[in-house]
């Protein structure tokens, strides 16, 4: 079974508790996810199963949304209200310097991931540096917001909802610590919905406890109806291999388009990875096998092979 299957990640799972709860379910070894979520963040995930595992560089590159819960007042050192506080101010403006702190941050902005995350900085995961006490500098980087919108404002209860449209690699707890500063007395993220990861959706998610009455009751065929096929996540030519020639496929050879046989295109259902001059290439028997890419002349070399 190769596909990808969009999980309704729970509160209180890591997202290699998801992985590993998959692998259970299915006995299948050969899964993996595409963006991790936070112990206390709950939402959209993308888990990749079988050859779909190539996939994963693919669809962690995608943009992302979130509705997060935001607390005025309370500096802390993971930047969520699971952290220890480091320091309570109370707010006391109104509304619109809310919206105007958070318009502040939406296109290109430089953005400093918090210590307690899962980037490596010489050899070591900077959550394990900061478990040990330790600070380690971290180097800016570039995100992009394309969206920010602030809802139910409660100054009495010191917070407010933050949805968010961002490019990979937001932190949207670094983005709430920075709202906070702002606005000059802090904040922290207290809860975190991811509501889109790419072409997944949250409306579409199934929980782990779905999957496993799925399984269940009709096995991993029922499974399978669920999920998307790896062919369908590109937006790409899709060709058929005359065959004799499929055993230049199968090692990875390169290819001409006269080794192909006539084939009417097949639109992606949901495509959403986009290659220049690329080809999704078939089998004599109609079993997909790989991407290849065009050269300067009509050979095509294999980029990825499935």
């Amino acid at each position: 079974m190769n596909g990808i299957i969009n999980i309704y990640k729970e509160k209180g799972y890591t997202s290699h508790d998801v992985v590993a709860r998959l692998r259970g379910i299915t006995g299948i070894k050969k899964i993996g996810h595409t963006g991790t979520l936070d112990p206390g963040a709950e939402g959209v995930l993308p888990v990749c199963i079988g050859k779909a595992t190539k996939l994963c560089e693919y669809l962690t590159d995608k943009d992302k949304e979130y509705i997060a819960k935001v607390k005025l007042g309370i500096v802390t050192d993971t930047l969520d209200i699971t952290g220890k506080v480091l320091a309570k101010e109370r707010y006391n403006g109104d509304e619109e310097s809310i919206v105007r702190a958070a318009e502040m941050f939406t296109g290109d902005i430089m953005q400093t991931p918090p210590m307690y995350s899962a980037i490596k900085i010489n050899g070591k995961r900077l959550y394990e540096l900061a478990r040990n006490n330790i600070e380690a500098e971290r180097e800016k980087r570039a995100v992009h917001i394309y969206s920010l919108s602030v809802t139910d404002i409660d100054i009495d209860r010191q917070e407010f909802v933050l949805k968010a449209h961002v490019s990979k690699g937001t932190y949207i707890r670094s983005l709430c610590d920075d709202i906070g500063k702002a606005l000059g007395c802090g904040a922290c993220m207290s809860e975190l919905v991811r509501v889109r990861s790419g072409i997944f959706d949250i409306k579409d998610s199934f929980k782990l406890e779905q999957v496993k009455n799925i399984v269940k009751e009709g096995g991993l065929s029922a499974l399978s109806e669920y999920m998307v096929p790896i062919e369908d996540v590109f937006a790409l030519d899709k060709v058929i291999m005359k065959k004799e020639y499929d055993l230049r496929v199968n090692n990875g050879n390169t290819v001409s388009s006269d080794m192909f046989l006539p084939y009417e295109k097949k639109e992606c259902i949901t495509p959403f990875v986009y290659m220049d001059n690329s080809i999704a290439v078939y089998l004599s028997d109609g079993t997909f096998k790989a991407i290849y890419k065009k050269s300067d002349t009509d050979t095509y070399c294999v980029i990825k092979m499935f």
